[in-house]
């Protein structure tokens, strides 16, 4: 307590008594609080820069407007093309997604399932350009019938 008040009140009377000066003086800059001083580094470059001191103009002085200008006229980019669907994908009878899965006697749960993985890695339709989604379904959807059929074959 200094003098019957606490820190927090002697506070509050210091800066009323601040923005009651402030009110006296001339009128506030828009900018600034009453009652907050400025930093170091505003009292240091006071007066360096005429740019600085115009309120929302500062950045002007470094936008090339004739620039900005000659921007607007320039005409629509070409819409790009679509992409043109891998070769891959237009093969969708199971003969063909068979032929490329390589199924054979000689294949083990083990390699049943790294022919799945890397068959998806190519194919899934989560990979895949949203035109061509369709065609990548119908591939996997093959690619596991034939190897699920392969893996329930080995089991017997």
């Amino acid at each position: 307590m200094l003098f019957g008040q606490s820190v927090f009140q002697s506070v509050l009377e210091r800066l009323k008594e601040e923005d009651d000066a402030a009110e006296e003086a001339e009128a506030p800059i828009a900018h600034r609080v009453a009652g907050l001083g400025t930093g170091f580094a505003f009292d240091v470059m006071e007066g360096v820069s005429v740019a600085s001191q115009r309120i929302g103009e500062a950045y002007f002085d470094n936008l090339d407007l004739d620039a900005a200008a000659g921007s607007a006229e320039k005409p629509a980019p070409l819409p790009e093309p679509e992409p043109a669907m891998p070769d891959h994908l237009t093969r969708t009878a199971p003969q063909e997604v068979a032929a490329e899965l390589a199924i054979s006697a000689a294949d083990t749960p083990l390699t049943l399932n790294e022919k799945r993985r890397a068959f998806a890695r190519a194919n899934h339709p989560d990979g895949i350009a949203l035109p061509f989604r369709d065609n990548a379904t119908k591939r996997m959807m093959l690619a596991n019938l034939l190897i699920d059929e392969a893996l329930r074959r080995l089991g017997r």
